[in-house]
């Protein structure tokens, strides 16, 4: 059996040492914006629209675009981490889908939540410490290890 991959892009943003978080209904998972990426868009463009959308924010993302001398081409941000997950398991074990997510980091100027009509309202969302983020049960142990780096990363700034 094939197993179709999509790509996605998740940021996870932060403001003043605490990074943002929220349940998300279906998965019944604690974790940052993000979503998949759209067929006219790149996977750092889509996790920019994807705050926008979900936040109401317009993020700046951390780290630098490496420079490379293509001259038919342009070096893209660099993802923090790239994960693979599982979407889609039979019962027999095979894997029926997967998300090929390209994680970023990235700061907003403020904790302020103005999400798109059909997003997650305001009061789904958290603004996580490191210290909660540790404390936290319903925060799995790969996303609060993810948004505790990212804190730390946008400290040293």
């Amino acid at each position: 059996m094939e197993t179709t991959r999509h790509f996605t892009a998740t940021v996870y943003v932060v403001n003043d040492g605490a990074t943002a978080l929220h349940e998300h209904a279906r998965l019944g998972l604690t974790i940052p914006p993000g979503g998949h990426v759209d067929r006219d868009e790149l996977p750092h463009e889509a996790g920019l629209r994807e705050v926008s959308e979900e936040l109401g924010q317009d993020p700046t993302l951390l780290g630098e675009r490496p420079e490379i001398p293509a001259p038919a081409g342009v070096a893209l941000p660099t993802p923090r981490y790239q994960l693979c997950y599982d979407i889609n398991v039979h019962a027999d074990g095979s894997v029926g889908h997967q998300h090929i997510d390209h994680v970023y980091f990235g700061t907003v100027p403020t904790r302020t939540v103005a999400p798109d009509d059909g997003e997650a309202p305001p009061d789904a969302w958290e603004w996580y410490s490191p210290a909660a983020l540790r404390a936290d049960a319903a925060v799995d142990p790969d996303t609060a290890r993810i948004g505790i780096e990212a804190i730390e990363a946008a400290a040293g700034e």
